[in-house]
């Protein structure tokens, strides 16, 4: 565990798109740029262990979303071709204060950690307002119109905040869409956004070509 007075004001950042970590949440990563290669050997000699995740905005690379969140490496396994197979447990959120220079082939960030204390609480956030069956049946009619499916019996016994905080993080949402559900102040805030955008895809808003 990464107490408040282990955090860093420097974080190595793994920029990638689509690609949250939410607060209490886990993200595997499948590792094998070269760069991002050395970064995780270099983040595994540190007793924090710590990655940004962060999504590039628009623009690419040069711009970065002004939030991320931090994973600490919980696992992590070489497979036989090289590649590092890597699951971060997030840690806290982030606010971007400014990419470093630096001669390491990868990214790294000063950044503020103030706002984002309930991010380290060991216990879950509550959402005393959230209507489960509700929800339960738009997702469900949201998944069956993309061909999508879930297993309801492990969504059932989700807590709430979990189930909330993994769905924002693995339906095919968009990059801004996503950005902003990390963003949310609240797990109230975060379930409101979520249930408005798959209101609003059902309601044919969403016509892009979704990729699965």
């Amino acid at each position: 565990m990464v107490r408040a007075f282990d955090l860093t004001e420097t974080l190595a950042l793994f920029p990638l798109q689509n690609a949250i970590l939410m607060p209490r949440g886990r993200l595997p990563l499948q590792i094998y740029e070269p760069r991002y290669l050395q970064m995780v050997e270099d983040v595994l000699k540190t007793p924090q262990r710590l990655i940004g995740m962060i999504q590039p905005a628009e623009g690419g690379l040069e711009h970065l979303s002004a939030v991320g969140c931090a994973g600490r490496i919980v696992s992590f396994m070489e497979t036989e071709d090289g590649r590092l197979m890597v699951t971060l447990r997030a840690v806290s959120r982030f606010r971007l204060l400014e990419v470093l220079p630096g001669f390491t082939p990868y990214l790294r960030a000063r950044i503020d950690w103030k706002g984002y204390r309930n991010d380290r609480l060991s216990t879950a956030e509550e959402d005393l307002k959230f209507d489960r069956t509700r929800f339960l049946e738009r997702l469900e009619r949201y998944l069956d119109e993309r061909g999508l499916v879930t297993d309801w019996d492990v969504a059932a016994q989700t807590g709430d905040e979990m189930l909330i905080n993994s769905l924002s993080m693995m339906l095919p949402l968009q990059v801004e869409e996503k950005q902003a559900l990390l963003e949310c102040r609240t797990l109230a805030e975060r379930r409101e956004l979520l249930d408005g955008l798959l209101e609003y895809a059902l309601r044919g808003g969403d016509n892009e070509e979704v990729l699965q």
